[in-house]
């Protein structure tokens, strides 16, 4: 009898998800990943259906799932304002019944379960860094509202499953993060920059380029997911992961351009409704706790994203 760890992961085959896959099976680990592929994608994990340790099921969380696990890692819901501001009524729906729905089987299965939560719950702060305990400022009912008060709803539901029913959770609040597998049409600022300039078109920025945004190589993200993950019971979080170097737009962008080459030029457009004027992380939790931070500069993970890129992308 197998004495592998048999591993849920929702959202599998998107971005995060198939690396957080990959890891797991290096780690030994049986895993089952199940996607709707609203946003995820089958190509993200076909190197991995070979593995007799990987199984891929097409479900949707907002239905219960009956399977046999010892964790779950809940990541699914669509990240991108494009893709969550598509269905926002379904993006609400999977944060929320997905959440209850994982939580359950949770219950039923005396099974950890991760909660892959934003750093969008903290909305348009007025703390800088954002800290754990640093309750937010959200507008409940704008066009990113969805996901941004779907995740915080997920995140009370966690706790009070843990509280009500002794469950053991594990909440972080993921920050920008990017690397190779990002969907190439998602809206997100590094993936659009990459994009645009491998196709020597002008690179968008909304408003001056001065708001900050912190950019997390996928391969730490990961890890700081799979020591979450492994933390004792009462470590529940919420934890931010990120990576706390912060860099304006503008920067980012010109640290692009540098690295593809090419003649694209810089234009400004408004920005959008709640766009946050600045984003970083205070990751004092989770090196005092997890022992984690990030390893990779953003030169070295952006080289690493344009190279992944330049196989799909032609000028």
């Amino acid at each position: 009898m197998s004495n592998r760890k048999r591993v849920l992961v929702t959202g599998g085959a998107g971005f995060l998800g198939s690396h957080l896959c990959e890891r797991l099976l290096s780690d030994g680990c049986d895993v089952l990943c199940v996607d709707n592929f609203y946003s995820g994608t089958k190509d993200n994990v076909t190197h991995l259906l070979e593995n007799p340790h990987f199984e891929l099921m097409r479900h949707d969380v907002t239905f219960p799932l009956y399977v046999e696990v010892d964790e779950i890692y809940n990541l699914a819901c669509p990240a991108s304002p494009i893709h969550y501001q598509r269905d926002p009524v379904q993006t609400t729906k999977t944060s929320v019944h997905g959440a209850i729905n994982v939580l359950g089987l949770a219950k039923r299965t005396k099974a950890r379960v991760f909660q892959a939560s934003t750093s969008e719950v903290y909305g348009d702060p007025e703390v800088h860094p954002q800290q754990e305990g640093y309750w937010g400022r959200v507008n409940p009912i704008g066009i990113r509202s969805c996901y941004d008060e779907g995740k915080r709803c997920a995140e009370t539901l966690f706790f009070d499953y843990h509280r009500q029913h002794d469950l053991e959770i594990k909440v972080v609040r993921i920050f920008n993060t990017y690397g190779p597998r990002m969907h190439p049409n998602d809206g997100r600022v590094v993936s659009n920059f990459i994009v645009q300039a491998l196709r020597g078109e002008d690179i968008t920025i909304y408003g001056d380029g001065s708001q900050t945004r912190s950019f997390c190589y996928v391969d730490d993200l990961i890890d700081g997911f799979v020591r979450m993950m492994a933390s004792s019971k009462d470590m529940t979080g919420p934890v931010n992961l990120g990576n706390p170097g912060e860099f304006t737009i503008r920067e980012l962008a010109e640290a692009v351009l540098k690295m593809v080459g090419g003649k694209s030029k810089l234009v400004m457009k408004p920005l959008p409704q709640d766009d946050p004027k600045q984003r970083q992380p205070d990751i004092t939790l989770a090196k005092s706790v997890l022992g984690w931070k990030p390893q990779i500069k953003l030169e070295e993970g952006l080289g690493r994203t344009i190279d992944y890129f330049r196989k799909f992308v032609t000028s």
